[in-house]
């Protein structure tokens, strides 16, 4: 893999442009867009350009940078040279990619050994960078799995979520902890497993409750032999790995050949062990009977907007499903989307056996190659025709169609409650953008400052920003800490509006920070054949058409909790940061503190309240004890980080075994304290200088 400089190249004499099959051979010829509108994509085919003079005909990944050096959009080539000259010849598909073009001012390339590697790196980068022109899965959840440890004589089994870096074995994903605890809870009663941690297993002395109520088989305090715990833990992960019939059909053995020597116990003891095992299996729905190991993806469309529905399938049992609502382009096809979310999921989760597909995809073998890779070992990508596993993908694009018809018809209702909003506020038209403030401290200490952030879709929580308050700020200070809260946030909104509107012959409009799509070759997809036509592109002037699904990153509308102190002070800030044009409101608790009673503030109008049933009134009300919510969350979450601290760890040279010898000798870190020189130099395992900075840090303020 070679990585090539992102600075721009010097002029050298044009070399001619070599045409690749997949870029000559579309059904419409695209508008040469740098006559249409010379103003708004000059400068960024000019970069394009000079990029391409220099390029390999080598596979590899590319990125687009903006003015700002944001990243627009990462895409993988066959070749690179091929790809990027398509771009420089100004030839656009659709007003994503025109936009894009248009806004590119920089580049960088890293080329790969195959188009494997290429498609692998690019769903990395996808992943890592969120650029706004492509696909990206707006899921920020990771998936729960199964994990038995691999590090202990004792493994122990547990729920998992995040990165798999500790040894053992993952199973999974799971779509819900819902469904990986009630498999936990009945793996513990088939094979009397641990679930405790490893520092409580370390210092048992006697066996806990779950050993009691036959969860856990005791390893801890020798109940077990390792030997046999061991063999407990193989037929867990067996089981977990698809075996189940072998281990069950062990387990019947034993409880038969247990009956027949007279141990009924014992016996009985692996008849519980067989029921927990097949309720694991009875309890997941539409189980298969032919398809152990797959995951089954159906993508539906509807108004421009897409859904993918994942089933989980794992030892013959349906382990849940997960609908995904994916950002993309309403010029890319269900296929091309599908691809790109396909390579993009499997990015930190290894891949089955199997992956069912409810569209075929143009580039499957690639795709395919690409996850075997990854794997380790074969993966198959089919797109069933008929059997089973066209009655699972059927089922799985069943419930995308109705997941994403729930997802509309909640749009709407979302939608119809902003434009009460508008209405009720007097703006000009119903905003798109709405965020809400609000702080939270305990007199003054732990002060912390929220944002959330509502639209079309609802809570938009990957939004939501904190702002830990400075200790500038006077303690309690309420107005202080709005005046902080908004100064920062909207010194930053000004900065980078500042940096967007300092690049010349670029399109102005606003992006969101959950990036749009380009209709380009997304996940190895081929250019959509959609050709943005000349009278869109010049009546547009010098800026190209913005994107109206895009979710903006400037509010529409500022609403703040308090009253006419909270508004001047929010209202000073924001003129002061230079936005003049953002409607701001405050919201004044009714009388007694009562619902449907709070008086609003807004400039060039008298206080005023709302009709008591008039639906933006509740919705308000939502929004405003979102904010206060988690703004409250976050006070907590920084005070019980605070109240854990040990103030031993503020102190030079204090390691763990330094920190245990102190508690050991003292007790509290009160005492410590207190202590005097003398005593502490005393302590086993502290020397004179260590000492010496303890008592430093405790007594010389």
């Amino acid at each position: 893999m070679q990585v090539m400089n992102r600075e721009r190249p010097d002029e050298l004499p044009e070399e001619e442009f070599e045409d690749e099959e997949e870029l000559s051979s579309t059904p419409e010829p695209a508008l040469d867009l740098r006559e249409a509108a010379p103003g708004a994509l000059k400068a960024g085919v000019e970069v394009i350009a000079d990029f391409a003079r220099h390029l390999p005909n080598r596979p590899g990944v590319y990125r687009m940078f903006d003015r700002a050096g944001e990243v627009l959009y990462v895409g993988k080539a066959k070749s690179l040279k091929n790809r990027v000259t398509a771009y420089a010849r100004g030839m656009a598909h659709t007003n994503a990619v025109a936009r894009m073009i248009a806004e590119t001012a920089n580049m960088e390339f890293v080329t790969t050994g195959t188009e494997t590697e290429a498609l692998l790196l690019e769903s990395n980068l996808i992943k890592q960078l969120r650029p706004r022109y492509n696909v990206l899965l707006r899921d920020d959840k990771s998936f729960p799995y199964i994990f038995l440890s691999g590090d202990h004589p004792a493994p122990q089994i547990a729920k998992h979520r995040g990165s798999r870096q500790r040894k053992g074995d993952y199973f999974g994903p799971f779509a819900s902890v819902w469904a990986v605890e009630r498999t936990i809870d009945a793996l513990q009663k088939a094979f009397l497993l641990r679930s405790c941690s490893d520092s409580y297993y370390e210092n048992r002395t006697r066996p806990c409750l779950l050993f009691q109520i036959k969860r856990c088989s005791g390893p801890c305090t020798g109940e077990i032999s390792h030997s046999d715990y061991q063999g407990l833990a193989d037929q867990a992960r067996a089981f977990l790995s698809g075996r189940s019939s072998a281990v069950k059909q062990l387990l019947s053995e034993r409880m038969q050949a247990a009956a027949e020597e007279l141990e009924f116990e014992k016996a009985a003891r692996y008849r519980d062990r067989l029921a927990a095992l097949s309720a694991v299996q009875a309890g997941q729905d539409i189980n298969t009977q032919g398809v152990e190991e797959a995951d089954v993806f159906a993508i539906d469309e509807q108004a421009g907007q897409f859904c993918v529905e994942i089933f989980f399938f794992r030892n013959k049992q349906n382990w849940g499903n997960r609908a995904l609502f994916p950002r993309a382009d309403k010029s890319l096809t269900p296929a091309e989307v599908l691809a790109s979310v396909v390579t993009q999921f499997y990015d930190d989760k290894p891949p089955p056996r199997l992956v069912l597909l409810s569209h075929e995809l143009a580039e499957s073998e690639l795709i395919a190659q690409a996850l075997c890779e990854r794997a380790g070992r074969k993966v198959e990508l089919a797109t069933p025709k008929r059997g089973e596993r066209r009655d699972l993908v059927a089922h799985a694009q069943k419930n995308a169609h109705e997941a994403l018809a729930r997802k509309l018809a909640d749009s709407a209702g979302q939608q119809s409650l902003l434009n009460a909003l508008g209405q009720a506020f007097g703006l000009e038209k119903a905003p798109r953008r709405v965020e809400v403030y609000d702080n939270s401290h305990i007199m003054g200490t732990n002060a912390v400052g929220g944002m959330i952030v509502a639209g079309r879709d609802g809570f938009m929580k990957s939004h939501y920003r904190t702002f830990n308050i400075s200790a500038d700020t006077i303690a309690g200070d309420d107005f202080g800490m709005m005046r902080e809260v908004l100064k920062r946030r909207f010194s930053r909104l000004a900065k980078e509006s500042g940096a967007a509107a300092e690049a010349p012959g670029l399109a102005q409009a606003e992006f969101s920070d959950q990036p749009d799509t380009v209709a380009e070759d997304l996940g190895g997809a081929s250019p959509s054949p959609a050709t943005i036509t000349a009278a869109e592109v010049a009546g547009a002037g010098p800026d190209l058409p913005e994107d109206d699904s895009a979710f903006p990153s400037r509010p529409d509308l500022v609403i703040v909790d308090g009253g006419k102190g909270q508004f001047e002070a929010a209202r000073k800030i924001m003129a002061e940061c230079g936005v003049t044009d953002i409607a701001l409101v405050a919201i004044a608790k009714g009388e007694d503190r009562n619902a449907m009673r709070e008086t609003f503030f807004m400039v060039g109008k008298e206080p005023f309240k709302l009709p008591p049933r008039d639906p933006a009134l509740f919705f308000i009300q939502r929004l405003r004890d979102e904010a206060h919510r988690f703004a409250i969350g976050t006070h907590r979450a920084k005070r019980k980080r605070d109240i854990k601290t040990n103030p031993l760890d503020e102190i030079p040279g204090i390691g763990p075994s330094r920190k245990r010898a102190l508690l050991l000798h003292f007790g509290t870190v009160k005492a410590i304290q207190r202590a005097k020189l003398d005593d502490l130099m005393k302590t086993p395992g502290v020397n004179a200088a260590t000492a010496k900075a303890v008592h430093a840090h405790f007594h010389e303020h």
